[in-house]
């Protein structure tokens, strides 16, 4: 990375807009923070609330789009706080960012976050090594779960990940499984028969049973995402109480709810938790 893209973040109450990236395994989010959640004197005031969100594919950056998307929303000076899963992806994404501040004629920072730019209490022994999608949902969970209770964060993605916040807001880890597409891939490469399928993106799995294999191995795949997550939630609510607020996230979170039915939609979850990464460079 140049020695532009690593400049310090400093004051961010400046005219530049504030953008963000979340870098997973299958796609690139990109947004724009609305409004930074902070009162006139930068004391926090709630969630940061985003808006233009854009996918692209993490596997094949195009250039072109995101150049587009950018001189959209960000025609002036901007800062974009990149958090990744991906090494590979946000070094394309960074080297892009870089190209586009070198001849677009105005000033285009970046920062990639970790977890000490997060208002997180992390209750492990190397935080360093957990993934920071995990830990910047975390953080903006704690600011939406009830003040004396403790949260579940159900995160959808790629992986599935289901992680545990503390009543007094400290991140205590969870448990991590594949999703259903890294499911469905991994019965297609270790058999010679099975096809490759797409379950539970959307909606519900096939009622049972399955009639051909395809609707077989939907079925099998759908329904056992439901009862896995809903077995790891309810493990989870052992140790943090009955009464603990379940927050779902992710883009197949929709099709896993009816195992959750109380579980508080929000699928910006991990971009607000980046954004809130801009409190601390305010404070420095």
């Amino acid at each position: 990375m140049s020695d532009a893209s690593m400049a310090p973040v400093g004051d961010l109450r400046s005219p530049e807009a504030l953008l963000l990236a979340d870098v997973g395994n299958s796609r690139i989010k990109l947004a724009v923070v609305d409004n930074r959640g902070q009162d006139a004197d930068g004391r926090s005031s709630g969630l940061p609330t985003i808006c233009h969100r854009r996918d692209i594919d993490a596997h094949g950056l195009r250039a072109d789009h995101l150049r587009g998307w950018l001189r959209t929303v960000a025609p002036g000076p901007a800062l974009v706080l990149v958090a990744s899963v991906h090494d590979a992806a946000a070094a394309m994404l960074e080297m892009t960012l870089a190209e586009e501040s070198a001849t677009g004629r105005r000033r285009l920072r970046q920062q990639r976050i970790g977890h000490l730019d997060l208002p997180l209490r992390i209750a492990l022994d190397e935080p360093h090594k957990v993934g920071i999608d995990r830990l910047a949902a975390a953080a903006a969970a704690t600011l939406v779960k009830p003040r004396d209770q403790g949260a579940i964060v159900v995160d959808c993605g790629t992986a599935a990940t289901v992680d545990m916040i503390s009543a007094d807001g400290h991140y205590l880890g969870g448990a991590i499984l594949p999703g259903p597409g890294l499911m469905a891939r991994a019965l297609a490469k270790g058999t010679s028969k099975l096809p490759d399928v797409r379950a539970l993106q959307e909606g519900d799995p096939p009622a049972m049973p399955g009639r051909n294999t395809r609707e077989a191995i939907e079925a099998g795949i759908g329904w056992g995402m439901r009862g896995a997550i809903a077995a790891v939630v309810a493990q989870a609510r052992m140790s943090l109480g009955a009464h603990a607020a379940v927050i779902l996230t992710g883009g197949w979170g929709r099709a896993v709810l009816p195992a959750v039915p109380d579980a508080i939609e929000m699928p910006d979850l991990v971009l607000a938790g980046i954004a809130l990464a801009s409190r601390r460079a305010c404070r420095q």
